[in-house]
């Protein structure tokens, strides 16, 4: 009778775990703000219009699928909006799967601590689709960084970098853009102070349980993906906890900010995990990827999906985390 209650307790007691692991994905805190709107320093227009060249008229931009052309154009494009905004654009150029491919990187030489190094990135390669979110956002995000930082001064060496072969078969191996960059830059022995990766940053929702998360998280984040997430591993939260100070300053977009274990799926999914792997401070800023847009990798990512005045918002933020981190104050600093 004993063991026939302990095997009842033992099921109902791995029936409630299972129970609450499942409703762990789904954010609890009903609380949380949301973005109140209201004018912002960024253009919205203008986010959508890099968006709307590179998803719209360029399209799907890999090295497979017949997309080499569009992978090529879209290369020209990121070069001149850069040489536009000042930098002298230089190219990292490799070999991936035969063919030779580009990290195209601008940069602003620091005035004072020109050896102290930050990088902002993001990829502009795609998962043979549109790629509106996936990642003309962030790439949008980047030009748009680039082009504030043209009449303006800093100590530190800014560097802006549009990454190649982030996606798949590429990620994680040794043709991932982001990689061959990190390596090279840590054969090289550079101080990278910070590394600002934005990746999806352009879908939002104000729609109830529109925002998913990993198991566990759920309970302290909110249902609503009407927010831009900053995710660090433990040893960048240092980077991550003044950048979200700074970024909470400028910019009413509501921002959460966590840092976690690297093996929590989803957390190192892009360019800042290669920036880890040296030790560098690195966080990704975005908008959750899978665990928010239903068009994830699919042929619906397209421009008019996106939410520009959030997005308009969310660079407002990120102008002030730059301004910060290239002026010499050391975010990276525990």
């Amino acid at each position: 009778m004993l063991n026939k209650k302990r095997l009842l307790l033992l099921a109902l007691g791995t029936a409630a775990v299972g129970t609450a692991l499942i409703y762990s994905v789904y954010g609890w805190n009903f609380l949380a703000p949301s973005y109140p709107g209201g004018p912002t320093g960024t253009r919205p227009e203008a986010l959508e219009q890099t968006v709307t060249a590179l998803a719209g008229e360029i399209g799907p931009r890999d090295l497979y699928n017949n997309n080499k052309a569009s992978l090529r154009k879209a290369e020209a494009y990121i070069s001149a909006r850069l040489k536009a905004a000042g930098c002298a654009v230089e190219y990292q150029e490799y070999y991936a799967s035969g063919v030779k491919v580009k990290n195209i990187i601008c940069s602003k030489t620091g005035s004072s601590a020109p050896g102290e190094i930050v990088v902002i990135g993001a990829h502009y390669d795609t998962y043979n689709n549109p790629g509106a979110d996936d990642n003309a956002s962030g790439v949008a995000g980047l030009l748009e960084l680039a082009e504030y930082a043209k009449g303006r001064r800093y100590p530190r060496t800014v560097r802006f970098i549009a990454f190649t072969n982030e996606e798949p078969p590429f990620f994680q191996k040794d043709g991932m853009g982001s990689k061959v960059y990190a390596d090279a830059a840590a054969q090289r022995k550079d101080d990278i102070k910070a590394a600002l990766v934005l990746e999806m940053i352009g879908y939002y929702s104000e729609e109830r349980f529109s925002q998913k998360y990993p198991p566990l998280i759920g309970p302290f984040l909110p249902p609503r993906g009407n927010f831009l997430a900053q995710v660090s591993n433990f040893s960048s939260r240092g980077l991550a906890n003044r950048a979200d100070k700074v970024f909470r300053g400028a910019s009413k977009l509501p921002l959460r900010t966590v840092s976690l274990p690297s093996f929590v799926y989803g957390v190192d999914n892009s360019d800042h995990r290669s920036f880890w792997a040296h030790g560098w401070p690195a966080v990704m800023f975005t908008d959750t990827s899978f665990y928010r847009t239903p068009h994830y990798h699919k042929p619906t990512d397209l421009p008019g999906t996106l939410n520009y005045e959030y997005m308009a918002a969310a660079l407002d933020g990120l102008k002030a985390v730059m301004d910060a981190v290239a002026g010499g104050q050391d975010l990276a600093e525990k």
